[in-house]
């Protein structure tokens, strides 16, 4: 059996689907690649964080103790980096929500339009997929939770509000929301994917399975089988919440089908796909908006929050707003944390997946109530390496540029920039 080859990964082959493999050791052995690609993630939480319940304390190695809202962070303090002092200078002359978070990764100034005369700059996501993209099925995924509504915010479009990718000044990325489609972009072609009676991708790659089974060793057989059950695991519970919708909505806001109605199953399910997409190296740059500015969502499935989120966010300094708005943010780092676990618990070469990865996690601004641009809550977790060391507490001078960051980032992944946005060298 000759082995189908994409990039570093071995792929199975069936009519209209292909599933590549994650890191074997017999056949990376093989391979005339060197060290594990790295990977980046960014994910965006809308409306800000409650500064007092997310700042943490200092310690006297120079790491942190979980504040509140970075409780779900105890497990990885080795692994994560609370970064202080970063702002998007961009970003301070704008008013509302949309003004903060659609220059976020893109460190430019946008044009104030309600209309379609769009114009902001290419994203840090964007400009690293144009480079080390080719390598990969999928030079990107960018993934969110809400569709984009037709409404203006301070004289912004809403697609500001909605997007974070951007390929050029006046072309947002379309994010995909619905898990189903995600899937399908992973595995399998536009005409299987369109099939009503399409069967698992793991049937119609069943027997190239396994004919590969029988040439790898013990330890890549066992790693086979555990990879296969959780593809088939994951494409069942996509499977399970698509069935179970969003009820009782305005149809003019109803989200498309295949979108899970239970906002917890929806976020998961995103993380299980970034995660699987990593693990094969299908792709290597991810975005992710948890939910578009101004989000009113319903926390009312977490102790305390039920009521609109952004309301919460504009909280006056009331204890009964407070309290809800700090535990959605926890909420939220949790997920991050999850995120952190999944990649932890898979091997790329001499390690674990995290160690190949940098994932970041922010806001837009810092608190809702004022829209404040200034000190922005930023986590970036991920292996040692290029100056940064996880685990620690990094304080920058107020308003030391977001950019410089993405500048780093964008370094780590092998490109050759020099600048970015306002930044003119990297952070670490």
């Amino acid at each position: 059996m000759k082995l189908p080859m994409f990039g570093r990964r071995v792929f199975l082959r069936g009519t209209g689907a292909a599933l590549t493999l994650p890191w074997l050791e017999g056949i990376a052995e093989r391979l005339p690649y060197g060290a594990e690609p790295k990977r980046m993630a960014i994910l965006v939480m809308p409306n800000g964080a409650l500064p007092s319940a997310w700042r943490p304390k200092s310690t006297d190695d120079g790491g942190f103790e979980p504040s509140f809202t970075l409780t779900p962070l105890t497990p990885w303090r080795q692994h994560v980096a609370v970064l202080q002092g970063l702002a998007n200078r961009q970003s301070f002359a704008g008013d509302g929500h949309y003004a903060k978070v659609a220059p976020l990764l893109t460190g430019r100034e946008i044009r104030r339009t309600g209309g379609r005369d769009l114009w902001n700059g290419e994203s840090i996501d964007q400009l690293v997929a144009r480079h080390v993209g080719a390598n990969t099925l999928l030079p990107s995924l960018e993934l969110g939770c809400d569709p984009i509504y037709p409404v203006e915010d301070m004289g912004y479009s809403s697609v500001y509000g909605g997007t974070i990718a951007w390929s050029a000044p006046d072309r947002p990325v379309t994010k995909e929301i619905v898990p189903r489609l995600v899937f399908d972009r992973l595995f399998r072609s536009h005409a299987l994917a369109a099939d009503p009676a399409r069967p698992s991708v793991l049937d119609v790659v069943k027997r190239d399975a396994e004919r590969l089974a029988t040439r790898l060793g013990r330890r890549d057989q066992q790693r086979l089988t555990e990879f296969l059950d959780a593809v088939r695991a994951l494409e069942l519970r996509i499977d399970a919440a698509a069935r179970h919708g969003v009820a009782d909505v305005d149809p003019a806001k109803a989200p498309p089908p295949g979108v899970p109605g239970d906002h917890g199953s929806h976020v998961e399910l995103m993380l299980d796909l970034i995660a699987l997409a990593f693990e094969m190296d299908a792709t290597r740059v991810v975005t992710f908006l948890l939910a578009n500015e101004v989000s009113g969502r319903d926390f009312a499935f977490v102790e305390g929050c039920a009521g609109s989120f952004h309301e919460f966010s504009h909280h006056e300094g009331k204890p009964e707003k407070t309290e809800p708005y700090r535990r959605i943010n926890r909420w939220y780092v949790e997920r991050y944390a999850g995120l952190l676990a999944r990649l932890a618990a898979r091997t790329a070469g001499d390690g674990t997946l995290l160690d190949r990865c940098r994932i970041v996690f922010l806001a837009a601004m810092a608190d809702g109530n004022a829209h404040d641009p200034h000190d922005l809550p930023v986590l970036l977790a991920g292996g040692a390496g290029g100056g940064f060391t996880p685990g620690k507490l990094v304080a920058s001078p107020r308003d030391t540029a977001l950019c410089r960051l993405w500048l780093w980032l964008a370094q780590q992944m092998g490109t050759e920039i020099a600048e970015f946005g306002d930044a003119t060298q990297p952070l670490f």
